[in-house]
């Protein structure tokens, strides 16, 4: 007898959608049949015709803020927006709460603040900053998924960044206990030699952050990772000049991954209004061209994942009544529509289902070494979504469940919507917070 059993036509495993049942115990999926095996379970679910049952995504890259900037998300509205969109795990960015995840003691602050506000699980990044290389170890010890540094400023004067021969010390440092560098990688000297950005159009600010800046910045990354042995990891990949250069890195033999976000393979430069601050991020979202090259980086499998970044913050911040690119602040808010977005590009080029999952789900929980996370299998999490992929529906910024109502995607019809969601078998209902606080080396 099963606590719950689920049942289907499609149904998407690592051996493709089938008509399956699952089986689920404890929070533990614990069976996986053909449909017509007559699991038993103390409540069944019937998966109607148009809906597929796909393990929940897990996102590495989302900025939660709290403590501190709570006015621009927080554990609450951030993992509602997350289950929303079939997200059942996230990782927490170490910025741009106050204070920021660079020593254990703020790193227990955190843990402390996300407790009991959880609707899906949460694990955490540390920091790495100048000058606390020495708390880098007490972090990973404390349950540090890894750390992130910036090679350029960071947007908060709290997390300063990295020089590259600071970076490659921590890298040195990180190889010693085989744990991961994730690298915001834009090189702060070809930004500073770049046009200034003068205000409201688009083109002027996509000139101010070039993509020789991410290149000079992930070749600096590669080599520090090729003298140090160490994991690292390139974040949001929006230059395609980089491509040929990563490949050979891995082909190398170089530990390196990379992920990209759904706003650099869903939108385009060309497209994108003047004065239309909900577009800006850094780096920036780039040429049509540019766009078709990271979607051939999927596929060929130089680029490892996609995540959201979500990177939300009060509506003044984005400077909407001047709508100047100069001084508004640089993130999209996506984290509720990535499978949507996804999905909607991805089944326009031919792309299936299990892609896409194996890009937002699988890969992701490979990258943070979350190993009982992002599969549809026994032993795994029961971390499921009923996902019904060929419904339309637009999307209203006003009905998002992340904190602030402004997103690009404002009135873009998507293909896929999120049913349900649920938790290690529990179905998340937005009111009672089941998440668990992950900590390195212990997913469940």
């Amino acid at each position: 007898m099963f606590d719950l059993v689920i049942r289907g036509q499609r149904v998407l495993t690592s051996d493709g959608i089938a008509a399956r049942e699952v089986g689920v115990r404890g929070g533990v999926i614990a069976a996986v049949e053909p449909l017509g095996a007559g699991l038993e379970g103390t409540r069944s679910i019937e998966l109607a015709a148009d809906e597929t049952l796909i393990p929940g995504l897990v996102d590495t890259h989302v900025h939660v803020n709290e403590p501190g900037r709570t006015e621009w998300e927080g554990f609450a509205s951030a993992t509602r927006a997350a289950a929303a969109g079939g997200v059942t795990t996230i990782i927490d960015m170490p910025l741009n709460s106050i204070p920021p995840t660079t020593t254990a003691e703020a790193l227990a602050l955190k843990r402390s603040v996300a407790q009991d506000q959880a609707f899906v699980d949460v694990g955490f990044w540390g920091g790495a900053v100048p000058g606390n290389t020495g708390d880098l170890r007490s972090m990973h010890d404390a349950g540090a998924f890894g750390f992130k540094c910036f090679l350029i400023h960071s947007g908060v004067d709290e997390f300063p960044h990295l020089e590259p021969a600071e970076m490659e010390k921590d890298m040195a440092e990180l190889a010693t206990f085989d744990s991961l560098l994730i690298v915001h990688a834009e090189d702060s000297r070809t930004i500073e030699e770049a046009p200034a950005t003068p205000g409201t159009h688009y083109s002027d600010f996509l000139a101010s952050r070039p993509r020789g800046a991410e290149n000079v910045a992930i070749a600096a990354v590669i080599d520090a990772a090729r003298r140090t042995g160490a994991r690292a990891h390139i974040l949001h990949l929006s230059s395609s000049d980089a491509l040929p250069l990563i490949a050979a890195a891995k082909a190398e033999g170089i530990k390196l991954t990379v992920e990209t976000c759904p706003h650099y393979l869903t939108l385009m430069a060309e497209e994108i209004p003047d004065g239309a601050t909900a577009f800006k991020c850094c780096p920036p979202i780039r040429e049509a061209g540019n766009r078709e090259l990271l979607w051939a980086g999927l596929q060929d499998g130089t680029i490892d994942c996609i995540v959201s970044d979500h990177s939300p913050s009060t509506l003044d911040l984005k400077d909407l009544e001047h709508g100047d690119f100069a001084v508004a602040w640089g993130g999209v808010s996506s984290l509720q529509l990535g499978l949507s977005l996804i999905w909607t590009d991805a089944r326009s080029r031919g792309i299936p289902l299990e892609q896409v999952i194996s890009w937002m789900s699988a890969k992701p929980a490979a990258l943070a070494r979350l190993g009982s996370k992002g599969q549809l299998a026994t032993g795994y999490d029961a971390d499921l979504v009923v996902f019904a992929a060929e419904e339309d529906y637009v999307v209203d910024v006003s009905k998002l469940k992340h904190k602030n109502p402004i997103t690009p995607y404002d009135g873009k019809t998507l293909t896929g919507l999120v049913r349900r969601t649920f938790l290690r078998g529990s179905e998340v209902d937005g009111k009672t917070p089941t998440g668990n606080l992950l900590s390195r080396g212990n997913a469940g």
